[in-house]
């Protein structure tokens, strides 16, 4: 989840250039309030019955 809410913060946020410091913590500080005022939630597409799948030969089914 931390890198899909990183991702999401860089094409929302971080999408143009900062000059320094102050503004990007004050960019992403803002950012991230909004998120949480919204309750935003992460959707996932990778279900597990899609990850049975394309994981299969990591974690094989075990007999017993």
């Amino acid at each position: 989840m931390a890198e899909i809410e990183l991702a999401v913060l860089s094409r929302q946020c971080l999408d143009r250039r900062i000059p320094d410091l102050r503004p990007l913590r004050q960019h992403a500080t803002r950012w991230a309030a909004e998120r949480n005022l919204k309750h935003t939630k992460v959707r996932w597409r990778f279900t597990t019955d899609d990850a049975r799948i394309k994981l299969r030969r990591l974690y094989p089914l075990l007999d017993g």
